[in-house]
């Protein structure tokens, strides 16, 4: 297809999935197309270093989103052909585009084939989801007769916005607090998976365990996960809440990160800082941390138990 000046690309739903579309989200800036980012509104906070999109915030239901996104086309006409690429897999995403007047490119799953101009066929091997979503996104840019490379990068990357690394050391100053000489937990994890909890449930035990040792273990969780931080981590220091962006540079000081195969774990990839993801209940192969270092502990249907952590962390923190 020819003469494409715009694509409006829909992001998934949730924090860690987000992180792991960066390598497709990448590679449609790098066509020099105008690049038009839909997604929930919290993602502006997280991607607002990126340059070369534009934000267009989603509500998550088609009939209010398909009006947002036909009257940004009206009000703000393109140079060119303006096409839609789907990361979710979702029936709604694809009615959303489709409704809204954009052709576009995605996965057939769900039934939605009729929806998609361009519908793709997942591939057969069990990929994990940074190259599962890079696959969709290489498929269509060649579709499209855009250049892309065959694979993306082996680690996830984030420009951080700099008042954020400014707000992030200025917070740390307040509490007393010094860049790489604290552990960063994060003992609250949303949702269950397969009506799991997905929590580890010795996260009260590590942080009286390490801080014993002389280490100093903080937490910074949302505001609708406080009260379940301190439940699970009565004696960690807590810090205020923050928003996505300045969330990242924090764990970008941390010595250390800890938390569950969450979103957290995601956002802990982006600065390469180290981390142990905790796994108990999910498949790491399939959603576990794109980072050289991260390391798993634990694995599916079973939670590792505390010493093997606290080793590991004693490790990380004091190489030999």
């Amino acid at each position: 297809m020819k003469n494409i000046s715009r694509i409006y690309v829909r992001l998934p739903n949730w924090i860690g999935d987000v992180c792991m579309s960066l390598p497709s989200l990448y590679a449609i800036v790098n066509t020099g197309c105008e690049v038009i980012v839909c997604a929930k509104p919290w993602a502006e906070n997280l991607l607002k270093g990126i340059i070369g999109i534009q934000f267009l915030s989603l509500s998550g239901q088609w009939n209010k989103d398909r009006v947002i996104i036909r009257a940004h086309k009206k009000n703000n006409p393109a140079k060119g052909k303006s096409v839609g690429l789907l990361l979710p897999d979702s029936l709604t995403s694809a009615l959303t585009f489709r409704l809204a007047g954009l052709p576009s490119a995605g996965y057939k799953d769900d039934g939605r084939s009729l929806l998609l101009k361009w519908p793709f066929d997942k591939p057969s091997k069990n990929l994990h989801a940074v190259e599962s979503w890079y696959h969709l996104t290489h498929s269509a840019l060649q579709k499209w007769h855009f250049k892309s490379a065959p694979h993306p990068e082996t680690t996830l990357t984030l420009p951080l916005n700099p008042t954020d690394t400014q707000k992030a050391w200025l917070l740390l100053k307040e509490h007393r607090l010094y860049p790489g000489k604290f552990i960063l937990i994060a003992p609250t994890a949303t949702g269950k998976h397969k009506g799991k909890d997905k929590v580890w449930p010795k996260f009260a035990e590590y942080t009286r365990k390490i801080q014993a040792l002389g280490y100093t273990v903080v937490m910074c969780p949302p505001p609708n996960e406080r009260e379940a931080a301190f439940r699970n981590a009565p004696d960690a220091l807590c810090l205020p809440a923050v928003g996505l962006g300045m969330f990242v540079a924090l764990i970008g000081q941390a010595a250390l990160v800890v938390c569950n195969d969450s979103g957290v774990s995601h956002l802990a990839s982006l600065t390469r800082t180290p981390q142990i993801t905790l796994i108990g209940v999910t498949d790491p192969k399939r959603t576990g941390p794109w980072s050289p270092t991260a390391h798993i502990c634990g694995s599916m249907d079973n939670w590792p138990e505390l010493d093997p952590v606290i080793t590991l962390s004693t490790s990380i923190l004091n190489p030999s």
